[in-house]
C-alpha cells in the first residue's frame, strides 16, 4: 500500500480557491492511478477527480468539471487538487486515494482504491 497525507483544507468564502495536496510515501505511487473523493455531512463518499499514473489522463465529476483541476508530481510523490469558484455545496471532507494495483484504471467507486489519507476539511461559506 501507499501512505497518503492530505493538507491544504480550510475555510473559504464562496467564489474562492483552495489547493489541496496529497503527500505519498511508497515506491509504487508513480505507477498507481490517484483519485480525490469527498464526503459531505450526511452524504456518501463521492468521486471528485482522478488522474492516471503518468498524469496524461484526468477525469472529473460533472459537479466540479471546469472548476477543479487534478495534477500530480511523481518526482516529488505529491498529488494536487486545485479548486476554484468554490460553492457552499463543495463543503466536505476531502480524501486522496490510490487505486488497487499498478497501471490500472479503477473507475470511480471507492472500493477500487485501497490506500486512503485521513482527509482534510473544506468549508465554503456563503
Amino acid at each position: 500500500q501507499v501512505q497518503l497525507v492530505e493538507s491544504g483544507g480550510g475555510l473559504v468564502q464562496a467564489g474562492g480557491s483552495l489547493r489541496l495536496s496529497c503527500a505519498a510515501s511508497g515506491r509504487t505511487f508513480s505507477s498507481r492511478y490517484m483519485g480525490w473523493f469527498r464526503q459531505g455531512p450526511g452524504k456518501e463518499r463521492e468521486f471528485v477527480a482522478g488522474i492516471s499514473w503518468s498524469g496524461g489522463s484526468t477525469y472529473y465529476a460533472d459537479s466540479v468539471k471546469g472548476r477543479f483541476t487534478i495534477s500530480r508530481d511523481n518526482a516529488k510523490n505529491v498529488g494536487y487538487l486545485s479548486m476554484n469558484s468554490l460553492k457552499p455545496e463543495d463543503t466536505a471532507v476531502y480524501y486522496c486515494a490510490a487505486a488497487v494495483g499498478t497501471y490500472t484504471y479503477p473507475g470511480r467507486e471507492p472500493v477500487a482504491f485501497d490506500s486512503w489519507g485521513q482527509g482534510t476539511q473544506v468549508t465554503v461559506s456563503s
